[in-house]
């Protein structure tokens, strides 16, 4: 497999793996609030405090971060996004480096 076919093989794995841990945690998060409702409100187990409440508030932000992790920034800030992002900054050192030996060669010798 060449460089550019075996990066593109591992950019699309790594997204996959990234893709299947969100609908885990979906899945984890609906069955354990489903699995905390019944335990509150059928089985009357705690039922006057209300903290099944803030635990799946809690693991919903925690989902949602993730969420969007995985499906809008990472999506935005690929590979092609960092190649682009190097190749700005490496042109910009090289300017940088450029302006200064000029400035450099530019001043005159004083003996």
């Amino acid at each position: 497999m060449k460089t550019e076919q075996h990066e593109l093989y591992e950019y699309a794995r790594k997204r996959i793996k990234q893709k299947k841990r969100v609908y885990f945690h979906f899945v984890l998060l609906f069955l354990s609030s489903l699995f905390l409702f019944v335990a509150t409100k059928v089985f009357k187990f705690n039922e006057g405090a209300h903290w099944h409440i803030w635990l799946i508030t809690a693991w919903l932000f925690l989902f949602i971060l993730h969420f969007t992790k995985v499906f809008i920034t990472d999506r935005f800030m690929d590979k092609n996004w960092e190649r682009e992002q190097i190749d700005r900054l490496v042109e910009l050192q090289r300017k940088k480096i450029e302006e200064l030996s000029n400035h450099i060669n530019d001043e005159p010798t004083t003996k």
